[in-house]
């Protein structure tokens, strides 16, 4: 039998753990910083096309969580990594109650102006870019704080749109979704015609010739109508649940769970989802740390992560 003393021991140490681990999480959004790898060859992709392809999701700039300064560093980071193309998809502004300080549009942008890629770097907007808006919320429509700003530091923001870009002679298509939950909060104020903006089918058919096509889409639900021709989606919106222990996520922000929470996954098409670099909700990370993503598309092949 266990000892009265070696059993307030054994909860001592137990408390001890937990700390710990707290601490750690707390601190995790902002003293780690990691860079994932993906090595992928979609079925519909053409041989010999090999593109670097480097995604931000989910700044959500907010003091002392995601500041100036760390976007700075995650900026540099990801020109370091000397990627063909930048794609940002979504979710610049805070989703912190507790930040100290959302930082304005105007000062985070042109940070993320600093982006530097041959093929240049672009972007798409998330939920929080439409739920922080107050005036767009109330009217149900316009052009968010976050897309002016980034268009004025010279990255453009597609909502619904493709841009056909090119290596070496070998066209791609990247196509931008608009965002699938943008309007959520807007029935506090009036009816809206939808929730989201998405528009899939009008957005591929703006694809002209039969190029590969990256999808660029900042909540990964939509996995599940792309079609096949689509070589490629990109996502964030989940954070990979934030906590994330042994490969599973307790709560994540997608009606299909576990399945479309992070990483790579082959749905209609190759899906690589973002585990995001800031923090909603709460500023606590434990086991899926911020990170900048790189996807090799058409080198060497790697399995599903």
């Amino acid at each position: 039998m266990i000892s009265r003393r070696r059993f307030f021991r054994f909860l001592a140490g137990v408390g001890v753990a937990g700390f710990s681990t707290t601490a750690y999480g707390f601190s995790e959004p902002v003293l780690r910083l990691g860079v994932t790898r993906y090595n992928i060859q979609p079925p519909r992709w053409p041989s010999g096309l090999e593109l670097k392809v480097a995604a931000l999701a989910d700044v959500h700039a907010c003091n002392p969580w995601m500041s100036l300064s760390h976007i700075e560093a995650i900026v540099e980071r990801t020109n370091a990594l000397q990627p063909d193309v930048i794609v940002m998809l979504g979710d610049y502004v805070s989703g912190l109650g507790t930040a100290k300080r959302h930082i304005p549009a105007e000062e985070w942008a042109p940070v993320l102006g600093g982006l530097k890629a041959p093929l240049g770097v672009h972007a798409i907007l998330g939920n929080h870019d439409y739920w922080d808006d107050g005036k767009v919320q109330r009217e149900g429509q316009g052009i968010t704080v976050s897309r002016r700003a980034l268009e004025a530091a010279g990255i453009p923001v597609y909502e619904n749109d493709v841009v056909r870009l090119t290596k070496a002679g070998r066209p791609f298509w990247l196509a931008g979704l608009g965002d699938q939950l943008a309007f959520l909060r807007a029935r506090r104020f009036r009816p809206v015609p939808r929730i989201g903006i998405d528009d899939l089918g009008a957005t591929l058919a703006k694809v002209s010739d039969d190029a590969p096509v990256i999808l660029l889409a900042h909540e990964p639900d939509v996995a599940m109508r792309v079609p096949g021709r689509v070589a490629l989606q990109l996502s964030g919106h989940t954070h990979g649940g934030q906590v994330r222990l042994f490969g599973w996520s307790p709560v994540v922000p997608s009606r299909y769970g576990n399945l479309l929470a992070y990483g790579h996954t082959r749905v209609n098409c190759d899906v690589v989802v973002s585990g995001g670099l800031g923090c909603s909700i709460m500023p606590f990370r434990l086991g899926v740390p911020p990170e900048i993503v790189l996807v090799t598309i058409g080198g060497q092949t790697s399995p599903l992560s």
